[in-house]
């Protein structure tokens, strides 16, 4: 009876010991994670990876105090531990591939937490970047969980890296317009709008003959904050500009002619 009891306490001990490692690892993650927020020199990718660095390690030395409460000598279990070191390494290569490239993008920082990158087709703000996987959430809010082997593994566009960017358009005109009136039309509008940087200078030129237009491709630079807003708002302008100059903005036809019999 004593044994049981002895056995039961253990148990009960141990379950202690670990609910109390995960509650504290969980607390203590998001406090080193909630650390570099209050600091805006700090980055947030680095202090989220060391949190979940912080919660894993408390995690295994729980368990290992647990095998010390049932009188599991932790030295001892360094040879069977290095026996299946090998076999444990060959089954979870994958997942120990993921916690190398996690380090890797720690290091090299490719990207951080609040950028807008595209990584392996998949597009979104990162959100998280934890021991194993990197998190994105998509411009439509929708939650993406990339291995960091992957991430690390393939390329990456940052669109938030630099801190402008280039809108590029292309209008099209139809072939009886007076080019350089559209021209100066488009120049307008690129010229009128204040968030359109003046260095570089915007590029306004015709690029292309089409089969049913002439083509213009405009480009001009802007804060990366203002891409979207300039690029929408300038297409909607080009048409209310053009309309109001009398330019037609022509559409795909087809001629057909039937022959006489």
């Amino acid at each position: 009876m004593e044994w049981i009891v002895a056995l039961l306490l253990n148990v009960l001990y141990a379950g202690l010991i670990l609910a109390a490692a995960i509650w504290f690892g969980g607390v203590l993650q998001r406090y080193i994670a909630s650390y570099a927020k209050k600091h805006e020199k700090i980055d947030d990718m680095l202090f989220s990876f060391l949190g979940s660095v912080a919660r894993y390690a408390l995690l295994a030395f729980a368990v290992i105090f647990v095998l010390a409460r049932f009188g599991i000598q932790t030295a001892s279990l360094v040879a069977v531990i290095g026996a299946a070191g090998l076999a444990i390494g060959l089954a979870l290569q994958g997942t120990l591939a993921n916690l190398a490239a996690g380090v890797m993008l720690v290091v090299f920082r490719p990207f951080k937490i609040g950028d807008f990158v595209e990584i392996g087709g998949f597009s979104g703000t990162v959100v998280d970047v934890s021991l194993f996987t990197t998190e994105l959430a998509t411009t439509d809010n929708v939650q993406i969980i990339l291995p960091n082997g992957e991430v690390f593994g393939t390329a990456i566009k940052n669109y938030s890296y630099h801190d402008t960017r280039r809108v590029d358009l292309v209008l099209g005109v139809s072939y009886n317009t007076d080019l350089k009136k559209a021209e100066s039309v488009i120049k307008g509008l690129v010229e009128a709008d204040e968030r359109i940087n003046d260095l570089p200078a915007p590029f306004v030129k015709v690029t292309n003959l089409g089969d049913s237009s002439v083509d213009f491709t405009i480009r001009a630079w802007t804060d990366a904050a203002d891409f979207w807003d300039v690029k929408f708002d300038l297409t909607r302008k080009a048409k209310d500009a053009f309309d109001e100059a009398g330019i037609d903005i022509p559409f795909p036809t087809r001629t057909i002619v039937q022959a006489e019999n």
